[in-house]
Formats: structure tokens, sequence, C-alpha cells
């Protein structure tokens, strides 16, 4: 990295971690990475080798088969797969989203039988909150779930669900009680085996081409009772729980991939020549890669502070969606500024540049869009 401030939240344990995930994610994923986009999914092989070597159970306690660390060890692999370039296998959304939600709500037995398998691999899962009429907007759910002896009998359906044409497990949001709006939201651990689950076709995006997007069908699907996520009606307060660290997520990610951005288009500008001169020699250059470069260095320290209180237990909701908010919102600026510094090879897929440029424009839609963002802070204006 191009960048001159040390960071003083990682200890050399964490540095050790970090070398093994970038040796996994260049030597196991990268390699087979355009395979994965011209199939759109990723293979479950590799979900079971990044069990194997830990990424999936950073956090998780050692009680269920993870490492038994913090958000520390969670944002070293969030960081190095922004560093990669690598959207897929979405480690961050199974791992770092559905499993602490899983470890924070879930009775003992559910977590004992349920968390070792996410942790392995065995289990991939995926969360279902989105609907085609009403977004992610948790008044507006219409899959309902409707209580008959031990079960609850659950119709509707989901879009842009990611890992929904490979999960084994969907976190699913219902409507168990409509009178009482978005109070009236029950989760559910929901086996994609089950009779009356669909899954439609896997959706065709402008980024995150090796990440699989389903739309995701129930018709009278019978799930049991103790399938149950945390207590009747109260899967509104599960989700808010977890939008904190959603958003930590998202921004983390960004500014891994604007830091490194920068850093590649330094050493892209300084090797093409045109005009009889490298492209880094041009005023406009050095003046907009100091910029970025400058931006990019003053927001990391921000970024860094926010997950020292994560891992505390302080960070707010707004200070959570400010983090998501500047991060995603920089990062889109510093890749169309590093794209367009590419000039046409910006633009061609097999420079990274040009997938980072796709990737990351989902992030400022991603666990709420920055307009909502600007909500939630001003409410607290």
């Amino acid at each position: 990295m191009l960048f001159g401030i040390p960071r003083t939240i990682y200890s050399e344990e964490h540095e050790i971690f970090r070398n093994s995930v970038a040796h996994f994610l260049e030597n196991e994923v990268l390699p087979l990475y355009e395979e994965w986009e011209e199939a759109g999914r990723t293979p479950r092989e590799i979900w079971l080798r990044a069990g194997e070597v830990g990424l999936l159970g950073t956090s998780t306690a050692e009680k269920y088969g993870g490492m038994g660390g913090d958000f520390l060890f969670d944002s070293i692999v969030l960081e190095e797969l922004g560093r990669f370039g690598v959207s897929a296998p979405s480690f961050d959304m199974h791992a770092y989203i559905i499993a602490p939600i899983l470890n924070n709500f879930c009775t003992e037995k559910q977590k004992k039988e349920w968390l070792p398998k996410m942790v392995s691999g065995e289990w991939i899962s995926a969360i279902g909150l989105t609907e085609p009429g009403g977004g992610s907007d948790m008044k507006e759910i219409k899959t309902n779930a409707k209580v008959d002896g031990d079960y609850y009998v659950i119709n509707g359906s989901k879009t842009f669900i990611t890992n929904g044409h490979i999960a084994d497990y969907v976190l699913l949001a219902t409507k168990t009680d409509p009178s009482l709006g978005a109070k009236g939201v029950s989760m559910f651990w929901v086996d994609m085996s089950l009779s009356g689950v669909s899954r439609g076709k896997n959706l065709k995006k402008i980024g995150n081409k090796a990440q699989d997007t389903a739309e995701l069908f129930f018709d009278d699907v019978r799930v049991p009772i103790s399938n149950m996520v945390g207590d009747l009606n109260k899967g509104w307060s599960l989700l808010i729980d977890g939008l904190a660290q959603e958003r930590l997520v998202v921004a983390l990610r960004s500014i891994a991939m604007a830091e490194v951005a920068v850093d590649q288009t330094i050493k892209y500008t300084k090797q093409r020549k045109t005009f009889g001169q490298t492209v880094f020699d041009f005023q406009n250059t050095q003046f907009k890669l100091a910029e970025m470069s400058a931006n990019v260095e003053a927001g990391r320290p921000f970024i860094d502070r926010c997950i020292e209180l994560h891992v505390e237990g302080g960070v707010t909701p707004e200070l959570a969606a400010k983090a998501k908010l500047w991060a995603t919102e920089l990062a889109d600026s510093v890749l169309d500024e590093c794209l367009q510094l590419h000039g046409g090879y910006g633009y061609m897929w097999e420079f990274p540049i040009a997938r980072a440029w796709a990737d990351a424009r989902v992030h400022r839609i991603y666990a709420g869009t920055n307009e909502v963002m600007k909500y939630i802070i001003a409410k607290k204006m």
C-alpha cells in the first residue's frame, strides 16, 4: 500500500492471520474466479475449503466450531476480500452478517445444531428480506407464516437473494401478525430442500458476477416451530441489532477497494505512455491521484475507530450509518476516477479496476440505501 499512517488496531497475531487469508485467496480463489463469473455461482468445494482454513468462523465461539475471535478477525477477512477484488464466495454475508444474528438470538440447542455446519462450510446460508413489491421495508413484507400445530406454513416470495441458488438454509423474514406492521415480523431458519421451496432464475447483475442472486418462492412450506429464530413478532428488533455490523461490513469492503484502486492506478499510470510521456507525468493525473490518496488516507483512521468501537460494543446505529455512507460514496468516486485514468483499458474486464468499479456500485444500495443512511443520521441531529 502507498499510504503512510501506521494502523494500530491489529496485533501481530492478526497480521499472521491476514497472511493466511491472503494466501488462501491468492492461491485457491483467484485462479478459478473467472470460471465462477462465467458460471454465475461458486462451487461448494471452495466453501468447505474456507471452513477448513478458518475463514467462516472467525468470531464464532470455539464451542460451536469457530475461532472464538472478535470482529477484528472478521475485519481482516473483509479487508483482504476487498483488496483482492473478490466479491464471491459471499463469505461476508454468511459468516459476518447471518452467523452473528444466529449467535445472538438462537437458543443454545439451535446454535449447537446450526453454527458448526456454517463454520465448516457444510451449510451455505442466505438471508431473505427483499420482496418484489416492497423492497426490504419490514412493514411491507407480504411473505406470511401461519401457525398449524407444530409448524408454520409459509407462503410468499423474495428477490435479489445472494446465495439463493447455492444456499442450504435461508434466514427468512415473514409476516406473522399483519396488524402490527413492521413489528409483526418473525424470522425462520428455513431448509431450502423442503417441499414447496423453489428457486427462480439466476439474476444477471452489473457486477458481483460470481455471486449467484436468486428469486425464491414459498408455496405452503411447512417449517417447524422450533426453527423460529428469536421470539414471535420480534424479527424487526433482531434485524435492527444486526444492521450496525452489516453496515460496517460494507464500509470495510469499500475503503479497502478504494485503497487498492489508488495503489493500482499509481502503478498503471507510471507505466502507461501517451504523447511521449507517462500518464502519471501529466499534472492532471498527479493532482487527481494526490487528492484521492489524501481522501482515502484521511478516512482510514475513522473506519478503524469504528471497528474498535464495534468490538467494544459502542458503535451506534448513527455512526455505522455514517461509516457506510461515507466509505461507499468515497469508493464510488475513487473507483470511477481510477477507471478514467486507465483510459480504454479501464473498461476491459481483465483489468482489476473494471471489476472493482462494477462490484462496488451496489455498496451504496446494500444494507439500506445511502438515502436511508442520511435519514438515519438526520433523525439524531
